[in-house]
């Protein structure tokens, strides 16, 4: 099984689990409820961090805190995937137009911009991704009908 994609692995597990899996982008019913339920997955899990830091202090052994703190973010990373199955996103895809705009952020010399604290700041060709999200899900909706 370990040769199939990570995103055909999600979705064998979401039909093994019985989960809502959409082929194209579409809201589902509900989707106020869904989004509740799925943040309190996330929260579950972020809620995680709270152990990790208490072993940090209590001087765990470092392989153990770094197995918890791949856990915790592969378990994250696997309840996106899903959950972005269930919408019928098509999340490689939607990763790849936000990296290209937070490339996009670089200075006119392809350096990072710094503010006094450090904090990275957007350079003069910076894009949002929004707009190339909306035209990649109305691209893979128009498809899907077409």
């Amino acid at each position: 099984m370990s040769d199939l994609s990570f995103a055909k692995r999600i979705a064998l597990m979401n039909a093994m689990y019985k989960l809502p899996a959409q082929d194209t982008p579409v809201l589902p019913a509900a989707p106020a409820d869904r989004l509740r339920k799925f943040k309190a997955t996330l929260l579950d899990e972020v809620n995680e961090i709270d152990d990790i830091v208490a072993a940090c202090e209590s001087n765990a052994e470092p392989i153990d805190v770094l197995v918890a703190v791949a856990d915790l973010l592969g378990d994250v990373i696997v309840y996106c995937r899903s959950e972005a199955l269930k919408f019928g996103l098509p999340l490689e895809a939607v990763l790849t137009v936000i990296m290209d705009s937070n490339e996009s952020k670089l200075g006119a010399d392809g350096k990072p911009i710094y503010d006094a604290n450090g904090k990275f700041l957007k350079g003069p060709n910076y894009w949002k991704p929004e707009p190339k999200l909306k035209e990649l899900l109305q691209a893979a909706i128009t498809g899907a009908k077409g």
